[in-house]
This record gives C-alpha cells, structure tokens and sequence, in this order.
C-alpha cells in the first residue's frame, strides 16, 4: 500500500483533543481548516479510542506498542521509570532514520529519550517535576522564554492552574506560546536540522489544548459571538463522582464560566490548527510533503462537560474517543474507515510504512491490516476506577469499585445519553462474560470462580511496569 521507500514521517500529538472537534466531524462551532484539509488525503480511522485515558499511560501504549496489561500503566502515576526495551522512536533510530521530537513527552526520568536521537522538551506542568523548584534543565521551552521575556517569566503567568478551566489571553506575544515554540522548533528542524541524506521521523507533540485554556487573544475572539451547542446530560450521571482538580485549577461553578471554558477549549484547537499549518507549509517549501506520511491524534479526550464532567479517566466517548488522521505518501487510498483502532497500533502502522519489522512482542496490530474485534480499556481513579470494552458500536462499562454497570448504543446514541444495562440484560451479560476473559489472570485479582470481583485495590501501576 506505501509506495515510496523509507518515506519521513511525521506525528503530531495533540494532548486532550476530542474526536468530535473538527469541521469535517460536523461539529458545528469549531474552526479547523488546516485539519479539515489534511483529513481530505488522509485516511480517517472514525472509531480510534485510547484505552486508557490519561496522559502517561496513554503515552506508554502509544511508544511501545503494548497493551496496558503489558505496559503496565494502568492509572496516572508520575515517577515510575520507563524502561521499556522496544520502543517505535528507537526502532526507526535503528533502522536508519532520523529522530526528533519537540514538546511534550511525559516520561520519567523526564530526560529520557526511550529512542529519540534528540528531544526538545516542553512537558508542561508536571507537579512531580515542579513541585519545590523550578530547575530549566527539566524544560527548554521554559528556558528559552526566560531568555525572551526575563528570568522571572514563566508559563503559568496566566494564573489559570495546569488543570483548570478558567480562561484568559496569553500574557506574552503570540509567538512565545508554548504551541508556537513547537511549531517553530519543527519548522527549524525540517529547514535547517534534518539530513537530507536519511529519512526523518519527526514527533510535533503539542500540550495544547490540555488545560490551561490560554490561546492568544485572537483566537479567543474566534468564538466570542458563536452560539454552542447544548451540553449533553444523561441522567445516570447524577450517581457518579465528580474529578476534582488541584487548589491552583479551579473547576467553574457557573453557568456562565462553563461557557467561557467550552469556548476557551474550542479556541485552543484552533490555535494548534493553526500552528499545524506551518508545519504542513514547510513540508511543501522544502518539496517533501509529498513523500512523508503523516499522522495526526490525540493521548486522549475531555469529557468538556459531556454529562458534568470534566478531564478524562473517564469510560465516555469524550474522555477515550480519540481522533487519527493518517496521510500516506502519494498516491494513497483516502475515505473513512470505521474499524476499532487504538494507540498500541501507531508502533505497528508506523513501522510498516518505514519498511521496519515489529517485534514479536509488539501487541499493536497495524492500521492498513485487518481490524480487531473490540477494545479492553480501563483506568483506575480512586471510586471511579473502571474497566470498557467497545466494538464502536456497543460499549459496555464496569465500574470495579462499586459493581455498577453500564451499557451503551453508540451508533443511536453516540452522546451517551441513555444507559440501556437494565433494559438489555442479555447485551450486559456478554459484556461481562468478555471482560472476564480479559482479566482473568490479572494481579489485582478482579475475577474468582469465573465471576468478577468488586472492591479488589487497584494499584495505578503494574508490577509489570514496575519490572521495566
């Protein structure tokens, strides 16, 4: 299906982007044009979904190709190593490509490479990292702003909280954003940096639009006048506990602060849209737009309200619902495709277009290949820790602290919006006969006597992670 030998390759991430907040989605307020563009040449995988939901254990999937029963990452758990011996940077650097990235990783140490020739970090606010100092060796985005704007600036100048959902302009010029910085840092790379001689993998991996919702000026004026869409609210929500942000990330209270944040959020997309463009013009000026694929996705989603939610963890399409737009190089075949896909599978397609065998112990399947059957996610989070399985058409929840199941049509109701488990006992039935076998074995012990087992301690990481 790849027709050119060894193409570059890029992938941008985007941090917390949900898989309806697009143009070419049908959403009818958001202003994508760079993406709604790309989507047009690329293959759009409609139903690709992190399996579990938060930053670093998304991320751990995503790089190693393994699923969270193997990578081990199963909640949000800073500080744990990551030692992983295959990984998909560290496959291509092996293979003869250049490897880059810029932004955010999420590692740890925080100054890991896991196979990248070079990194140019920007992590965000990582409370394990910033909590009691503020060192720039952990930062270079961090440090360069301080060479621009003095040694006191910093990127929470806006006030805003590193989860929260206030809005307010950046403070410095637009081009000091830290979504700009990645833009830039990618542009110097494609122009000034790369070999010519060997093809580039390069990883554009961006914070935004993961709180704070701090856009310039410009784009938040985007979407000053426009009318949003209604909220969905199901009324099974009401029983379910709320995530609740550190002191310095206020959630909104308001009716009126909920609809800044929705409009702070869509303005955030925007803004990255837009800094995706330099990315695509410089893949023109330098004639090899043609010749690399590129991926776009997400680590995960935010629930944005859906429900009175916020943030992720969470077993909902807007918390695991992610987008993935994959441009081959010309020629290519386009369209949608509606086949469950999930980050574990970037190792694999990725290595079947630079020509690169996967490993035996890679778990990922590639996208151009046949499609799985359904998706095991899951997420520990305290009383709201839970286990999904998806097929894209049906969803089925377990909540492993309290017992409560859910069940959901997503081709009637992609909103979520009426949970049928008491009406639609058979479907539930089978959905728990299928993650039985998912977690039989599994050393939290969730499954005795070919039952599930409710209240088992669920630790964040796995002994598995642990090992390395």
């Amino acid at each position: 299906m790849v027709t050119v030998a060894r193409p570059n390759i890029l992938l941008i991430i985007a941090d917390q982007w949900r898989a309806d907040c697009f143009s070419h989605a049908g959403h009818p307020v958001v202003e994508t044009p760079t993406l709604d563009w790309l989507a047009e040449s690329s293959l759009r995988f409609t139903r690709a979904y992190c399996a579990t939901p938060s930053c670093i254990a998304a991320r751990a999937g995503l790089w190693t190709g393994l699923s969270q029963r193997s990578h081990g990452r199963v909640g949000y758990e800073d500080g744990v190593p990551w030692n992983y011996r295959v990984t998909l940077p560290q496959l291509l650097t092996d293979a003869g490509y250049q490897t880059h990235c810029v932004g955010k990783m999420h590692v740890h140490p925080v100054r890991n490479k896991i196979g990248f020739e070079n990194v140019e970090l920007h992590d965000g606010f990582l409370h394990h990292v910033r909590n009691g100092r503020t060192e720039e060796q952990d930062d270079d985005y961090l440090k360069w702003l301080r060479q621009r704007h003095g040694p006191l600036a910093d990127f929470t100048d806006t006030g805003l909280g590193c989860n929260g959902y206030s809005v307010r302009p950046w403070p410095y010029d637009e081009m000091s954003h830290p979504t700009n910085w990645v833009a830039t840092r990618c542009v110097d790379f494609l122009r000034n940096r790369r070999d010519r001689q060997h093809p580039f993998f390069l990883t554009a991996s961006f914070v935004r639009p993961h709180p704070p919702f701090d856009p310039p000026d410009y784009f938040l004026r985007l979407y000053e006048n426009k009318k949003l869409p209604p909220i969905p609210r199901g009324a099974w929500q009401k029983d379910i506990p709320h995530y609740l942000p550190g002191p310095e990330s206020p959630r909104p209270r308001t009716a009126a602060l909920v609809d800044r944040a929705r409009r702070g959020y869509y303005a955030c997309l925007s803004h990255v849209d837009n800094q995706i463009n330099r990315l695509i013009t410089a893949l023109v000026e330098e004639n090899i737009y043609e010749q690399t694929a590129i991926l776009f996705l997400s680590d995960h989603g935010e629930m944005l309200f859906d429900h009175e939610f916020v943030a992720k963890s969470l077993p909902y399409e807007g918390s695991t619902h992610i987008p993935f737009l994959l441009k081959l190089p010309h020629p290519a075949p386009t369209g949608e495709r509606d086949s469950v896909v999930e980050l574990r599978d970037v190792l694999p397609t990725l290595c079947e277009i630079a020509g690169v065998s996967v490993p035996a112990s890679v778990e990922g399947r590639s996208v151009l290949g046949a499609p799985r059957e359904y998706l095991h996610g899951e997420h520990v989070a305290a009383e709201i820790s839970h286990h999904h399985l998806t097929d894209g058409r049906e969803k089925y929840i377990w909540y492993s602290q309290t017992g409560r199941e859910q069940l959901f049509d997503l081709q009637r109701d992609p909103q979520e919006m009426r949970d049928l488990a008491k009406t639609k006992p058979t479907r539930v039935a089978h959905g728990r006969a299928r993650l039985i076998q998912e977690l039989t074995g599994r050393e939290e012990g969730f499954v005795a006597n070919g039952k599930l087992v409710v209240g088992r301690p669920s630790p964040e990481t796995l002994s598995s992670a642990r090992r390395g």
